[in-house]
This record gives C-alpha cells, structure tokens and sequence, in this order.
C-alpha cells in the first residue's frame, strides 16, 4: 500500500453524534430532524430500526421522509455491521442507529454472546474476548469508518445503583448521572454526544471543538435548524451558529433581510428574542407574547412572526404531543 500526503480539511472529519436518554425523552424524533437538517430536503436518511417499528412513528412528519432497515431477533454485531452496509450500499446521506442498545444488552448481542460462553463452560478473559472483537470490528469501527456524512447513534440510558458510604456505613443509591446502555467506552468514540431530558432539550456532555457550542447548543432542543448548522460547520463554514429559522422555512436564514430589522435594530433584536423563547414553549405561549406587543412591535415582528416563530411553535407542539 502507498501513502500520500493531503492537506487536511475539516470537511471529512464526519460528525459521529451520541444521543441517550430515559424513554419518552425524545431521541428519535431528535434523531431525524437533525438527520434532515443536516441533509437537506432531498437527501437520504437511512434509520436501522431495532424496536419493533417505533422508530416509524414519525413518518408523516419528517419533510421528505427516511428509510427503514429493520433488525429483529438477532441483535448480533454482525447484523449491525451488515445493516450499516445495506446502508452504504443505497447511498444513505445520514445514518441513524435506533437504538443501538440492542446490540449490547438484547438478544444475540455482546451480553448475550458472553453469556453463552459462559454457558459453555469457557472461563476467564475468553468469555469476553470474542463478544468485544465482534463490537469493535463489526460495530464500532462500522461506525467510525463508514462513508455517510452523518452517524447518530441512539441509545437507551439509566441512572444506575452505585455503592457509597454514607455515615461510615456502605449503602446502595442511584447515580445522579444517566449512564448510556451500552460499551463502557463508546462514548469516547463520539464526536460529539448528549443526554436529552423530558422536556427533549440537550444536554451536550462532550464538545470535541468549541465552536461546536453553537451549533448544538446546550439545554436546548434539538431542531431541523441544528442540522443545517452542523452542515453549515461540516462544509468548513466559519460561522456555524443556528439562526432561529424555522424547520419549516424556506426564505433567507439571515435575520437583517426581515422587514423591520434594519429600521429598528435594537428593538427588533430583542423582540426576535422574547418571541424565539415563547416558540420553544409551545403556540399557546407565543400568542400570549405576540397580543402583549404594542401595535408597533408587531408590524416589526409580523415577517418573524409568520417566517419562523410560530412554525417553531408548531414543532414543539407536535413534539408535546407525539411524546406525551
């Protein structure tokens, strides 16, 4: 094999995204508007589904709709590798792994591959050797090699018991932090990962560059435009932080072309604010906010409004509802 020299380029480093989570926090619908985001309207989302069709609930209302490989039974490393191939091999643009808990803890996975060496009666090291051979060939390195632009991998996650001394006396209590059902280690292997809460807002528990604050920002939810951003960051632009464009907007990201943010500046700022932060509570919240404006403040914000506030309204609607 002969080796050259290339410049780098940001461009292939390819964003490898950790979402976990308790149930009903959130990680799929997250999953694949992120997904989208980051494609495009017309790009391919490819979801190796695992749980029994749940990750299908969304079909109707994710623009331009994604792809289902489905896994069932047979939780092995092998059938993980060989989904992310069929993957590959359709020209998948994103890639979701839902959830990838499975391959660790369910059936024919890692566990279970261990726990039938022991049945076997083979002892020591070699109960796991095997099993974790198969995860990093089959699975990890799948993971981190594969071609598609994006990877998000979703897994279930708890808050398990530790053991701590409290009084001089030792004593079982559950962990404050909410641990990922799988490998010990893969949460190394991210780019970049988060635990999302009930109310479905990330909570970033690695960066692995700093201008990536922006991009995916902590303790907020997770929308169509945070996918564009993280495209926008990817393709090695400079300034990758989301703009609070609706996921269903199709004019200019850039705040100054809305009528009225170049007459009132200041103020258009600040409005722009207090409505984005009313959106994310739902439509009901941003009604309240919109009739307590003055007559002045709503012809400046009408363009905002109708462009980008109350489609994001919408969104956390629809996420209220589907999760709750």
């Amino acid at each position: 094999m002969t080796f050259t020299l290339r410049p780098a380029r940001r461009s292939e480093a390819k964003p490898l995204i950790g979402l976990y989570s308790e149930s009903g926090a959130g990680k799929t619908f997250s999953a694949l508007l992120l997904a989208r985001g980051f494609v495009g309207p017309t790009g391919k989302i490819a979801m190796v589904e695992t749980e029994s069709g749940r990750g299908e609930a969304y079909a109707d209302l994710i623009p331009g709709g994604y792809e289902i490989i489905s896994i069932r039974g047979d939780f092995s490393p092998k059938n993980f590798g060989d989904a992310i191939t069929a993957a590959e091999e359709a020209k998948a643009d994103a890639l979701i792994i839902d959830s990838a808990s499975h391959e660790w803890s369910a059936a024919g996975g890692v566990l279970s591959m261990a726990a039938d060496n022991q049945a076997k009666g083979i002892k020591g090291v070699l109960v796991w050797q095997q099993p974790k051979m198969q995860h990093q060939r089959n699975f990890m390195l799948r993971l981190l090699t594969t071609p598609i632009r994006l990877v998000i991998v979703c897994m279930r996650a708890k808050y398990p018991m530790i053991e701590v001394t409290k009084d001089g006396r030792k004593e079982w209590v559950r962990s404050p932090t909410l641990e990922p059902d799988q490998a010990a280690d893969i949460l190394f292997e991210m780019f970049l990962h988060a635990w999302l809460d009930q109310d479905h807002h990330a909570h970033v528990t690695k960066y692995s560059r700093d201008d990536l604050r922006a991009v995916i920002q902590d303790n907020k939810p997770i929308t169509l435009e945070t996918g564009r951003a993280l495209a926008a960051w990817a393709g090695g632009s400079s300034r990758p932080a989301p703009s609070t464009t609706s996921a269903t907007d199709q004019g200019s990201a850039d705040q100054p072309s809305l009528p009225g943010a170049a007459a009132e500046p200041e103020d258009f700022k600040r409005l722009d604010h207090m409505l984005a932060e009313a959106a994310e509570r739902g439509s009901a919240v941003l009604a309240t906010a919109w009739k307590n404006l003055t007559p002045k403040e709503q012809r400046i914000m009408d363009a905002a409004l109708r462009r980008r506030h109350k489609p994001r309204a919408i969104e956390v609607d629809n996420i209220a509802a589907l999760t709750g």
